[in-house]
Order: structure tokens, then C-alpha cells, then sequence
């Protein structure tokens, strides 16, 4: 028998190996998975992480990992600080939408007007939203004591309720023919996302998703507000003693995360998807968490991490298409890398040790 015995540290080896260890387990029990719905498991895998990549269509293929792993990658930095402080946001799905309709508001009420201000307010707009939304469950952990899991992640349901009521009412294209969405914002060129280089994938959302990297590296490892982000969730008393006021922390943390969550949904709202519409928001800020766990809540490994929950999403949908995967499955195999990671994190903080008899009495 085996027992678990705490650390008298965290192993730093553990703490590097539990990424890569999650990682191959995942691909182990995929491979069960697949095989238990009667496909090939070594054809899912290789769809899934060689296709996109190196296989026929990898010109088209890699452009929209950029564009998937974009919105990944802002929101889990924002995610990343808080989870840091031991602040817990868990919707960022929410805050998300909340930005892509703030932003795709203010383009569409300058419609269609082409000047150029219009995106930049669209980005203040996108950004404010989903500050605004992050700022409910904060203030009220503030003033009342709330739980900011629960309360963040119910607002998500109240935020798609919202998104159907402006799908099917005030942002409802006057010239749809009755249909729900949005006016294409593809089509309003002041207001479209556009590649920055056409056939790169790079948009002002992948751009802005490289700054939040390099911004909350930076941050964390050269700034006393990084320092008191770290300590305020390593060791909460003594952040107290070193002047870190818990109210201040969580307002900073809760906003800076909804707000890198709004900006992430406008950049989705006038770029790949070019709409608001009912199936707009598609579970880009749950997956963030595990985006942000798998890449040990550090800036660059947030930034390989998002990178390879894209290539995920790309390859899944096209096993979907080559080897008529269900969606359901692609997402069990995406939800099994975030449990495997938080089963194998627990080695990094405790060691596996026999389990003594006890002498007999």
C-alpha cells in the first residue's frame, strides 16, 4: 500500500515534468477513447496533432491555429493572475461575451460609416465591456464576502441569456430576412479585424495576445505588483504585513481578467467570426483554465499551452470531418488534459511513500 507524504517543498522537477507527463497520459487514455467508438486511435492522434501541422492542407491549417489560439492565450493571462493571487475567476466565458458585444456594439451603431477611429473604439469598448462584467463578482466579494467562483460562473448563463436577447432584438440585422445575428462585421471594413498579412492569420488579437504575454511576464518578474500577486496567494498573511490589501488585489486581478477576456472576444466578434449570433461564444474562456494550468500559470508557457489547445481544436475538427469523430469526443479528450494535469500536479507537492504496518498490539 501507498501513501501520500507532503513535501517539505514543491519539487521544481515535478513542477517541469507534470506539463509533458499530462500531456502523454492524455494521449494514452485518448487512445482508449477512440478506440472504444470503434476508430482507429493511432489515425485520431495523428489527424489530430500531425495534420494541422505537416500534413497536405498545413498551409490553410496553420493560420487558424493563430487565430484559435489568440483568444486562449489573452484570456488565461488574465485567468493566470488571479489564480496566482488564490483569486478564482472562473468566467472568463462571461466576460468574453460581454466584451464581443460591447465591441461589436459600438461598431455597428457607427454603421456604416468608414472612419478610422471606429476599431480603435471598438478595442476601448471590447476591453470596458468585459472589465464591467469581471467588476460584478468582484465588488460584491468585496462589500458582501461572495464567493467569486460561484458568482462569475452563474453570470456566464445570465451573459448568453444576453447574447440570444441581442441576437434575436437589438442587434438583430434589420436585413437578415428575420434571421437571428448580427450585420456581418467582415463586411464593414472599419470595423473588421483583418489580417495584418494576408495569409499569415495574424490579426490585431494574435498581436495583442503576444503584448499580454510579454506585458504579464513582465510584470511578474520585474514589478512590485507582480511580487504581491505572487505573494498574495503564496503566503496571504504575510502580503497583509507587506502592505497588499486584499480588496485592492482582488479588484486589480478580477478586472485586468475581464478585461483581456473582452478584448479577446471583440478580436473574435470582428475578425473570424464577424458576427454576434446565438452559438457565438463557442467555450473559449473555460478552456482557458485549462490553458492556463497547463502552461504552470507562467506567461511563455501559457503561450505554447494556448498554441497546442489550438492545434487540439484544428485537428479535432478535422477528425470530425475525416473520421466522423463526434464533437463530444474531441472535447472529453481536451476536459481529460486538464484532470490529468491537476492528478498528476499533486506529485509536485506530495511524494509517494509505503505504507508502514502498524506493529500489533
Amino acid at each position: 500500500m501507498l501513501r501520500l507524504e507532503r513535501r517539505p517543498q514543491p519539487s521544481r522537477l515535478w513542477a517541469c515534468a507534470t506539463p509533458p507527463l499530462a500531456v502523454a497520459i492524455t494521449m494514452i487514455a485518448g487512445t482508449a477513447l477512440f478506440a472504444a467508438l470503434g476508430k482507429d486511435p493511432v489515425a485520431a492522434l495523428r489527424t489530430i496533432f500531425w495534420e494541422p501541422l505537416f500534413g497536405e492542407f498545413a498551409f490553410y491549417y496553420r493560420p487558424q491555429m493563430l487565430q484559435k489560439g489568440a483568444p486562449l492565450i489573452l484570456i488565461a493571462i488574465g485567468l493566470s493572475l488571479g489564480f496566482r493571487a488564490g483569486i478564482w475567476n472562473i468566467g472568463a466565458e462571461g466576460q468574453y461575451i460581454a466584451g464581443a458585444l460591447a465591441g461589436a456594439g459600438v461598431g455597428l451603431a457607427f454603421y456604416p460609416l468608414d472612419a478610422w477611429y471606429i476599431f480603435p473604439l471598438m478595442v476601448a469598448a471590447g476591453a470596458l465591456g468585459g472589465w464591467a462584467w469581471a467588476m460584478i463578482p468582484a465588488l460584491l466579494k468585496i462589500r458582501f464576502g461572495t464567493n467569486e467562483i460561484l458568482v462569475s460562473l452563474m453570470l456566464v448563463y445570465v451573459a448568453e441569456q444576453l447574447l440570444a436577447q441581442m441576437s434575436l432584438g437589438t442587434l438583430k440585422n434589420p436585413e437578415g430576412m428575420g434571421f437571428p445575428g448580427s450585420r456581418n462585421l467582415q463586411d464593414y471594413a472599419a470595423a473588421h479585424n483583418a489580417e495584418i498579412v494576408a495569409g499569415t492569420g495574424i490579426h490585431w488579437g494574435v498581436v495583442a495576445a503576444l503584448i499580454s504575454v510579454i506585458w504579464a511576464h513582465v510584470l511578474l518578474q520585474h514589478h512590485i505588483l507582480g511580487f504581491h500577486v505572487r505573494l498574495a496567494g503564496q503566503a496571504p498573511r504575510a502580503a497583509r504585513f507587506a502592505g497588499v490589501r486584499p480588496s485592492r488585489m482582488v479588484l486589480f486581478c478580477l478586472g485586468t481578467a475581464g478585461a483581456l477576456a473582452g478584448l479577446a472576444g471583440m478580436f473574435e466578434v470582428s475578425g473570424p467570426s464577424g458576427q454576434i449570433g446565438i452559438d457565438f461564444n463557442v467555450g473559449y474562456g473555460f478552456t482557458a483554465i485549462i490553458v492556463a494550468f497547463l502552461g504552470r500559470l507562467s506567461p511563455l508557457g501559457i503561450l505554447l499551452a494556448g498554441m497546442l489547445m489550438a492545434l487540439t481544436y484544428i485537428g479535432g475538427e478535422i477528425a470530425q470531418s475525416d473520421l466522423s469523430l463526434p464533437a463530444a469526443a474531441i472535447r472529453v479528450f481536451q476536459g481529460m488534459l486538464l484532470f490529468f494535469l491537476l492528478a498528476v500536479d499533486l506529485l509536485t507537492n506530495y511524494r509517494l511513500r509505503p505504507r508502514v504496518a502498524e506493529a500489533a498490539r
